[in-house]
């Protein structure tokens, strides 16, 4: 049936979401199988690898800088490199890039990126061997307008949208070149979200819209994406988007990425927590990993996180489950009882694992947050202080700062019961065989095979017990998954703390695999705090990682954040210099969320996701936003800094940098 004469109850299926299922299963790593869409002489989908990408940052009217960097891209690993075409020149200059490309060996496919320009998307797709196209704004329009249509009036929009698009279409089909359909939260049009809202729902109705006439012309070498730039939205997306292939008969690739993740360890971290979910699902055939940094520093991140997912993933042995118990479409808080400060209406906790430490100083808490200033007896705690200690059989001898607790070996802490904020944690033959603990709070560990009908029994009427939830296995995502379901389906409402200890893991893959592991539980509306804890890594680093984690989740916001595109063609400043000088500026603005976008492509979409936003208008010309709503056009980049700095303090949000709070002892 013709998808524009069933649209209403198309959405409205979407909207009930009666229909959970996303993946192949839940407790087995199991790639989601979609068609092959050849793109040159490499295979995307089926049973090819995941493959990786990345895009120019060049002027594409410059051929030597492009080609130069799009041979870095190459070399760095990159299966397919994307170059934006803003306009008929740029597409035409495509040629020139690919000839250069050729003639020195290299056969990677080129990628046309396309916004706001059919006939440039015309040109390229006779040119390179894959044209990526926005729905948002292709053939459609955003100026934050609401608009109000009748079924006959949104149909014959739709008619329109199929006269703009369907020429290319029939070029791509003609010439064998592939199309990536790819939404952005951040461009929706104004139909779509006059229809639809600011939601999953209108992303995927976005891309089937374009689909279908597509599907028209008999034409199916299509890619899909779902990006935005919060990862909770980007994941819910692409899970619907699965949930209505399935359910409609479809199985076209799936390209996977975070939009303006930004830089650094927090952009690392950010994609990891999008990509990496949805690949422990088997969701992603293609993946680009969105750095504010030259784009071959991307490529090693996106060859981490395809890299973990191959076919000893498959080796799981988790029991299964009937039914999800959980909506995997939109975010709820999993219920849980407060105890102390964790669970119920409190954020996120930190525990920092000092329990291999040597001895146990006041110095020794400086890397957790915790500064002492010896001569004045304060003690003075930042942004990312941990809030409480593992320190295993060891003892402090000095007074703690009021913020801290201790959490000891059940044994251990048998010792030092009646000393404040001192808790146990207990292995579960201990919990269930002993009548001594503390009448405040007790930490108890245990993982999925742990769980019996006792143990469940003795949770329930227990309103000082934590569950520490642990897993060792190679698949401990799913398998932490499978425990929280567990304890929901039998209505167990002690708070949980995701524990992970890591064996053996360099930096990187430390910082993208718990990122993955511990955010995908996260934006499930699982756990109330996090431990963290790996091999051969310094405390400073686990609890900045995990402050991180819950920073990109939005579980727990203690610094600024910044929404910031990986710059390309198109960027009509030094994005990444930029950023840094933003940074320097504003990175004491805990919670304040700053975009800065290089252009108008996705940068007042993903304004309404941000407080304020810094985007390229014109060369050398910054426009700045609050929220949504422009409040400056025109600004010259040389004080656009200066300026966002004031229109941050004429609304209230500024505040001058202080020293860290201060506890006297």
């Amino acid at each position: 049936m013709d998808l524009f004469q069933i649209l209403p109850n198309f959405a409205t299926s979407i909207i009930n979401k009666m229909n959970k299922k996303y993946c192949n299963f839940l407790t087995t790593y199991s790639r989601f199988i979609t068609r092959e869409v050849k793109v040159g002489e490499i295979g995307i989908g089926g049973n090819n690898p995941i493959r990786i990408q990345t895009m120019t940052t060049t002027d594409t009217m410059d051929t030597a800088a492009t080609v130069a960097q799009s041979i870095r891209c190459i070399e760095a690993g990159a299966e397919l490199v994307r170059i934006t075409a803003p306009s008929i020149r740029e597409a035409e200059n495509l040629k020139n890039i690919k000839h250069e490309l050729r003639i020195q060996g290299y056969k990677t496919p080129l990628v046309a990126d396309i916004h706001f320009t059919p006939n440039a998307a015309e040109i390229a797709a006779r040119i390179v061997e894959k044209v990526r196209v926005n729905p948002g704004n292709y053939a459609d329009k955003k100026k934050f307008e609401t608009l109000d249509y009748t079924d006959a009036e949104y149909n014959a929009e739709l008619d329109r949208i199929r006269e703009k698009f369907t020429p290319l279409v029939k070029i791509c089909k003609e010439y064998g070149t592939a199309m990536r359909v790819g939404t952005n939260h951040g461009s929706l049009s104004d139909r779509i979200m006059s229809r639809y809202g600011d939601t999953p729902t209108g992303m995927v109705m976005s891309a089937f819209e374009f689909l279908q006439i597509a599907e028209e012309n008999n034409y199916y070498d299509i890619v899909l994406s779902m990006k935005a730039s919060n990862p909770e939205v980007m994941i819910q997306a692409y899970r619907l988007l699965v949930n209505k292939m399935m359910e409609t008969g479809r199985n076209y690739p799936i390209h996977l990425g975070v939009t303006e993740a930004g830089d650094g360890e927090d952009g690392r971290i950010k994609s990891a927590i999008g990509i990496g979910s949805l690949l422990e699902d088997g969701i992603g055939d293609t993946i680009r990993v969105s750095l504010t940094e030259e784009p071959e520093l991307e490529l090693p991140v996106a060859r981490l996180l395809a890299d973990r997912y191959s076919d000893k993933r498959i080796i799981s042995g988790i029991p299964g489950i009937k039914e999800n118990p959980i909506d995997p479409f939109t975010y709820n808080k999993n219920k849980s009882i407060a105890i102390n400060n964790i669970g119920g209406h409190h954020t996120s906790i930190v525990i920092a694992d000092l329990g291999n430490e040597q001895s146990i100083t006041p110095k020794s808490l400086s890397v957790i947050g915790y500064q002492y200033d010896a001569a004045l007896d304060k003690w003075h705690i930042g942004d990312m202080a941990a809030d409480y200690i593992y320190l295993g059989k060891k003892k402090i001898g000095f007074s703690l700062p009021g913020t801290l607790s201790v959490i000891l070996d059940y044994k251990a802490w048998l010792n030092h019961d009646l000393e404040e904020r001192h808790y146990p944690l207990f292995t579960i033959e201990d919990y269930l065989s002993t009548e001594k603990k503390s009448p405040v709070l007790n930490f108890v560990s245990f993982d999925l095979y742990d769980i019996t009908e006792e143990l469940l029994e003795q949770l329930q009427n227990d309103t000082t017990a934590i569950i520490v939830l642990e897993t060792d296995t190679f698949n401990g995502m799913i398998e932490q998954r499978r425990a929280c379901f567990e304890l929901l389906n039998e209505r167990i409402q002690n708070p949980v703390i995701i524990h992970r200890n890591y064996d053996d893991l360099k930096p990187d893959e430390l910082r993208l695999y718990s990122s993955t592991d511990i955010g995908a539980l996260l934006l499930d509306g699982f756990g109330d705090g996090v431990w963290l804890t790996a091999q051969n890594q310094l405390p400073i680093v686990l609890n900045q990682l995990s402050f991180g984690i819950l920073q990109g989740t939005r579980r727990r916001i203690s610094k600024t954040e910044y929404i910031s595109c990986p710059s390309c063609g198109r960027t009509l400043f030094n994005l990444q210099e930029t950023t840094a000088k933003i940074r320097l500026h504003t990175s004491h603005l805990k919670g304040v969320k700053i975009a800065i976008m290089g252009c108008i492509v996705n940068g007042p979409g993903e304004m309404a996701d941000a407080d304020y936003g810094y985007v390229g208008s014109g060369v050398g010309k910054i426009t700045l936003y609050k929220g949504k709503e422009v409040v400056k056009r025109g600004v010259d980049a040389s004080i656009a800094v200066d300026e966002l700095i004031q229109l941050i303090k004429d609304n209230g949000d500024w505040v001058e940098k202080k020293e860290p709070a201060e506890i006297v002892v």
